[in-house]
């Protein structure tokens, strides 16, 4: 089942999408179970990004095929950084490339969407509080993040984290493969049985760092293959059955 944040006009909603493309409105969050009778056409509606995370928590270096390309030994627990709310893009949006950076990577990755509050949880029982999981850029500033010795500025503009098109409600398969496209030609492809540390795992270490709310999402790590964006790219990503996450980048305006 796909679902998402979807607007028209000036009203924003959540729906789920059917295969014909057509769009039924949910009364309340992503989880409600209520359809209120309206369905839009696939003409009516502007897929947004399909959750609005109080956080975003990035972990790095959980592919092993990206860490041996960095000749970077496994992390023995994840290593996170946050990402905030005010960088995340939807689908179509422009990744604006901002002035202070001469070199701006992207990263595909899988992307999980939080049910629930999460406190504290073993990992037997944190697959429970995974709505569902999605696709994500984790764009990042790379000159920036080696000048400053840690990630926040080089992670952290406008419009570097780009979710969507929609969520696939469930914890992803162990086969899912996550993917990305530059201009057409493959980048980046593996499976995510290629994390060091898998979706459950993630979610119950995250939770005992921080509490984590209805809507917060997790970005799993990217694999190999990282590289450059530059103005004009278009640059698609690719999830399991979420659909093609397609941006193209731009530059940052004054």
């Amino acid at each position: 089942m796909l679902l998402g944040r979807f607007a028209r006009g000036d009203e924003t909603f959540y729906g789920r999408l059917k295969a014909d493309g057509t769009v039924v409105r949910l009364d309340g969050g992503l989880d409600s179970e209520w359809a209120n009778g309206r369905v839009y056409g696939p003409g009516e509606v502007r897929a947004l990004a399909p959750c609005t995370p109080s956080k975003i928590v990035c972990v790095g270096l959980n592919h092993r095929e990206h860490a041996r390309e960095l000749n970077h030994p496994l992390p023995e627990e994840p290593v996170l950084f946050l990402k905030p709310p005010s960088a995340v893009i939807g689908p179509g949006e422009e990744i604006l490339l901002p002035p202070q950076s001469a070199r701006v990577d992207y990263e595909a990755e899988l992307a999980l969407v939080i049910r629930r509050r999460a406190v504290n949880l073993d990992p037997e029982r944190a697959a429970e509080y995974i709505f569902g999981y999605t696709a994500a850029n984790d764009v990042t500033a790379r000159d920036l993040q080696q000048k400053d010795g840690q990630w926040t500025r080089a992670k952290s503009f406008d419009t570097f984290c780009s979710l969507g098109p929609y969520i696939v409600a469930g914890p992803p398969p162990e086969q899912i493969k996550v993917a990305l496209y530059l201009n057409g030609e493959q980048r980046q492809s593996a499976c995510i049985t290629d994390l060091i540390f898998g979706p459950a795992a993630l979610v119950s270490f995250v939770s005992r760092v921080m509490t984590l709310e209805p809507g917060d999402v997790i970005l799993t790590g990217t694999p190999a293959g990282v590289g450059p964006l530059r103005v004009g790219d278009r640059v698609e990503v690719e999830v399991g059955d979420v659909g093609r996450l397609v941006n193209v980048v731009a530059t940052r305006r004054p």
